[in-house]
């Protein structure tokens, strides 16, 4: 059985086991990983758990093609950037996998798709045209079937009326939006709809005045009627995501599983309950890097859920400036 016959079949007990197989595939067959894993002096001849695995800062994802070298690519995800910095790119070798890997983890956490209206609020991504949540939110609006499923603007006040008529007919809906468009709804328009799932990804991206996140929540629970709002939790680099039912506390699929980092000792992990900075291992991420060094602050909790905290500041893992020349 091959490594992405596993990954979704994946439990608690057997997924250190199963890392430890992807690293070792993709310390072979991965330039870039094995580059970096050379620079911390592992391989998996040293590398016995998965506390020994070393894991990629994203920021070679910026200057470098982290990608099975045997593989073609499919598609290039392009990561959001403010004016002057350069984007992230992740070059996917199997676009099937992405789309089993997200609608496996919406079903595990909301159930079928197609009980689902979903719309997303997504303009600065779709501006891009090279987004991995706009790919994401295409394939789940088809997978709906259901005709009101759509990207949509608040333009003329359609983003209003839609939900409307969606509330007044009970449809169950998803909102999925970044959290700019969603605040901008939100300081224009009032709507009782508590069955609403109003899901928010990403920041304010430069577009409004940079809130908490318990600002924000408290701001869209009274515009859209809400008792809580949920989260998606992504990034360009990553082909898995994890979603917060509310209160910023986030839930992964048994694939995704994230460790704290020390913010001076990069390579030491962290007991359950600390804050340092997010280590995430996604096993979908087969073909590219499974093991990934996030510049997100966070904790993880004892029932393995986690919250993002933040950003690192000032803070570089050894060994990616190296590369990076």
């Amino acid at each position: 059985m091959f490594l992405t016959d596993k990954i979704f079949d994946v439990t608690a007990d057997t997924f250190d086991a199963l890392a430890l197989e992807v690293f070792a595939y993709q310390y072979q067959q991965v330039p870039v990983y094995r580059e970096y894993c050379v620079l911390q002096k592992r391989s998996p001849d040293n590398v016995k758990t998965v506390y020994d695995i070393p894991f990629l800062p994203i920021e070679l994802f910026k200057t470098r093609q982290v990608m099975d070298e045997t593989k073609q690519v499919q598609a290039i995800f392009e990561s959001s950037t403010t004016t002057g910095n350069v984007p992230a790119k992740h070059y996917v070798a199997d676009l099937h996998l992405y789309e089993q890997s997200f609608t496996k983890c919406f079903h595990f956490f909301f159930g079928a798709v197609t009980d689902y209206v979903i719309l997303a609020v997504l303009p600065s991504y779709l501006e891009r045209g090279n987004s991995s949540l706009v790919y994401m939110a295409d394939k789940l609006i088809q997978h709906s079937k259901q005709n009101a499923s759509s990207f949509v603007k608040d333009e003329d006040g359609y983003l209003y009326d839609l939900l409307d008529v969606l509330r007044t007919s009970q449809r169950k809906t998803i909102l999925l939006g970044v959290t700019f468009a969603l605040m901008d709804f939100a300081v224009k328009h009032k709507i009782d709809f508590p069955s609403l799932i109003v899901m928010e990804t990403g920041g304010m991206k430069g577009r409004r005045e940079e809130l908490t996140r318990e600002e924000v929540h408290l701001e869209l629970r009274t515009s859209f009627g809400v008792h809580k709002i949920f989260s998606e939790y992504g990034m360009t680099e990553m082909l898995s995501q994890a979603y917060s039912k509310g209160d910023g506390v986030f839930q992964a699929p048994p694939w995704l599983k994230v460790f704290t980092r020390d913010l001076y000792e990069p390579n030491r992990i962290l007991p359950v309950g600390a804050t340092g900075a997010v280590n995430i291992i996604d096993l979908a991420n087969i073909h590219s890097c499974s093991f990934l060094a996030t510049g997100d602050l966070g904790k993880v909790n004892s029932d393995f859920s986690f919250e993002i905290l933040g950003r690192v500041t000032g803070a570089e893992v050894r060994g990616c400036n190296l590369m990076s020349l």
